[in-house]
C-alpha cells in the first residue's frame, strides 16, 4: 500500500517510529495528485507540475478548503470576485494546525463559490468529480476536500459546514465528516457565508483521524465572539468503548417519501448492526423537520446577503473597469459573482428588505427556535439520533443545476443540525447497487462530540465500509 493511502494515525505512528520521513509521504501524495487530479479536480488552481512546494515542513500535510484563510496562500472561495486574494493572516484553525506540528498543503480544495451549493458545480474553477463515478458530483460545498480524501489525494482535510457542507460530501464520497457543535471550533479566518450556522470541521478516511483532527482545531478563541469557553476533552478517549445501552432515537420524519429505497435499506441495516453491538433504538419525532429547508434558506441567504456586501471591488479581489464609482460597484458584482451566489444574495436581500423582515426573517428565526426545541426534547431521553446523511446517493453532474429547489433538497437531512447548533458526523455505511457510497448521520447533544466518536468508531470497527477504495 502506498503511503498516501494510509490514514493519518497510521502515518503518525510510522513517523514517530522513524519508519518513514515526512518527505516520503509528500512524494507519495504528489505522485497521486499528478496521476488522478486531472480526472477528479479536487483542488482549485491546480496545474500539472505545481504540486511541489518548497519549504513545506511538518508532520502531515492538511488539505484546506478555499474559504479558510491561510497567510500568503491564495484564498478565493472559488469565486472570481476574490481572485488573487492572499490573506495577511492565518485562520485560528490554521494556527492550531501549525502549532501541532502539521503542515498546510499548498493547494486549496475546490468548493462551491462562497460555499453556496450542494454539488461543487458552482466553482469558478469548474466542478469536482466524484472519485467513485466521475460522472457524478462529490457533494458540496466541501466537495473538493471530500473528493481529495476519498481519492487519496489528501491525508486528511478541513471543510466548512453551514447546512451539511461537510457531511453530505462525506456521504457522497464514502469518507468521514464531522460538523462540530456551534462555538466548539473558532470561525476566525473562515470567510463567512452565514455566521450563525458556519462551522469548520474535519473530513478524514476514518473515525480515529476525525477525532485527532477535531481535537487539534477545537477550543476557545477570544478572536471569535461565538467561541465557547468550555473544557475540551481528548476525543480519542471515546474510541474503542462499547456502546451497550446507548439510546438511539430514530426520527420518523426522516424516513418518509423522498428517501431513496436503497438508502433506506442500507440505513436500516446499519441500525441493526448498532443494535447487535448493544445499542437500543426507538422511534422518536422531530415535528418541525418539515420547516427546516425553508427556514434555512431564509436565515442563510439573509446572513449571506449581509456578509457578501463587503465584496465590492474597492479593497481587494476583482475590480471591473468603469467610468464611475457606482457603475464599478455594479459591474464588479455582476461579473465577479456566479449565478448561485447572485441568487442567494437577491433572496437574502429580499428577506431583509422593508416590509418583509417580519414576514420572513423574523418568523424564520422563531421557527428555528422550535426546531432546536425538538432536539432538546429528544435528547432528554436519548444519547443520540440517527438518520441518513442524504436522501439519495451522489447524482449526476448537471442533473439538478436547472432546478435549484431540487438541489436545495439534497441537504434536507443535514440542515436541522446547523439550525439547532448541535454536532453531527457522517460515516460510510454501505453502497448503492450502482456502487455509490451511502452515509449514516449521527447527531448528539451540544458539546457531546465524544458520543459521536464512540458510536461511529464502534460501528466502523464492526464493518469494512471505510476500507473500500474507489478505482481511478
Amino acid at each position: 500500500m502506498e503511503l498516501n493511502q494510509l490514514t493519518a494515525h497510521e502515518l503518525l505512528d510510522k513517523l514517530r517510529s522513524k519508519q518513514v520521513a515526512s518527505g516520503q509521504i509528500l512524494d507519495s501524495l504528489y505522485a497521486r495528485i499528478e496521476a488522478v487530479e486531472p480526472k477528479v479536480k479536487a483542488y482549485a488552481r491546480f496545474k500539472p507540475g505545481n504540486t511541489q512546494a518548497n519549504g513545506l515542513a511538518g508532520l502531515l500535510p492538511v488539505t484546506v478548503k478555499d474559504n479558510i484563510c491561510t497567510e500568503g496562500l491564495n484564498t478565493e472561495c472559488c469565486s472570481k470576485i476574490l481572485c488573487g486574494f492572499r490573506p495577511p493572516y492565518d485562520a485560528t484553525v490554521i494556527s492550531k494546525l501549525k502549532k501541532s506540528g502539521n503542515a498546510i498543503f499548498p493547494l486549496k480544495a475546490n468548493m462551491d463559490e462562497f460555499a453556496f451549493g450542494s454539488s461543487t458545480e458552482n466553482s469558478s474553477f469548474g466542478p469536482t468529480h466524484n472519485p467513485w463515478n466521475l460522472e457524478c458530483v462529490p457533494g458540496g460545498s466541501s466537495g473538493g476536500s471530500a473528493a481529495a480524501v476519498a481519492s487519496d489525494e489528501a491525508i486528511w482535510a478541513l471543510g466548512s459546514d453551514t447546512g451539511g457542507s461537510i457531511r453530505q460530501p462525506a456521504s457522497f464520497c464514502g469518507v468521514v465528516g464531522l460538523k462540530p457543535t456551534y462555538g466548539r471550533v473558532s470561525r476566525f479566518g473562515l470567510i463567512a457565508f452565514a455566521s450563525s450556522l458556519d462551522q469548520i470541521g474535519p473530513i478524514t478516511k476514518d473515525v480515529e483521524d476525525a477525532a485527532i483532527l477535531a481535537r487539534i482545531i477545537s477550543g476557545y478563541d477570544p478572536n471569535d465572539s461565538t467561541s465557547v469557553n468550555q473544557d475540551l476533552p481528548d476525543y480519542t478517549d471515546s474510541l474503542g468503548k462499547d456502546i451497550k445501552g446507548v439510546k438511539i432515537g430514530i426520527p420518523k420524519e426522516y424516513f418518509i417519501e423522498g428517501l431513496d429505497p436503497e438508502v433506506k435499506l442500507v440505513i436500516e441495516e446499519a441500525i441493526k448492526k448498532l443494535e447487535s453491538l448493544g445499542a437500543v433504538s426507538k422511534q422518536v419525532s422531530l415535528p418541525h423537520t418539515q420547516y427546516a429547508v425553508p427556514v434555512y434558506y431564509i436565515v442563510a441567504t439573509a446572513e449571506a446577503s449581509s456578509n457578501l456586501a463587503r465584496f465590492d471591488g474597492v479593497q481587494y479581489g476583482y475590480r471591473a473597469k468603469s467610468d464611475s464609482l457606482i457603475q464599478m460597484y455594479k459591474k464588479t458584482r455582476a461579473e465577479g459573482f456566479g449565478e448561485e451566489a447572485k441568487r442567494r444574495i437577491i433572496l437574502g436581500t429580499f428577506a431583509l428588505s422593508h416590509g418583509y423582515y417580519d414576514a420572513y426573517y423574523l418568523r424564520a428565526l422563531k421557527v428555528r427556535t422550535l426546531i432546536k426545541n425538538d432536539f432538546d426534547a429528544v435528547f432528554k431521553d436519548f444519547d443520540c439520533i440517527i438518520t441518513p446523511t442524504s436522501p439519495t446517493p451522489a447524482f449526476k453532474i448537471g442533473e439538478k443545476t436547472a432546478d435549484p429547489l431540487q438541489m436545495y433538497l439534497s441537504d434536507i437531512y443535514t440542515i436541522s443540525v446547523n439550525l439547532a447548533g448541535i454536532p453531527a458526523i457522517s460515516i460510510p455505511c454501505g453502497f448503492s447497487k450502482s456502487g455509490l457510497p451511502i452515509g449514516l448521520q449521527i447527531m448528539a447533544k451540544p458539546f457531546n462530540e465524544g458520543m459521536l466518536f464512540r458510536l461511529a468508531h464502534a460501528f466502523e470497527q464492526s464493518t469494512q465500509w471505510h476500507k473500500v477504495k474507489p478505482r481511478l
